[in-house]
């Protein structure tokens, strides 16, 4: 296995949990009694998935010097 293999593959580790966590949430919302607080928390951590996501994004995009 080389490295883009196990990039791929954390990147596809982290798409999935980043749509867990969006089901998890669209459960938690639709609940009368909503937890505001873990709510928050579900939304901070796929907000920092999301960022991880993309900075793997960036750096195997090649910079082009224009």
């Amino acid at each position: 296995m080389n490295d883009d293999d196990s990039v791929q593959q954390q990147l596809e580790a982290l798409k999935a949990e980043h749509q867990q966590l969006d089901r998890q949430i669209a459960e938690l919302t639709a609940q009368p009694s909503l937890d505001q607080i873990h709510l928050a928390r579900l939304k901070r951590r796929k907000l920092h998935l999301k960022d991880q996501i993309q900075r793997i994004l960036d750096n195997r995009t090649p910079d082009i010097i224009a």
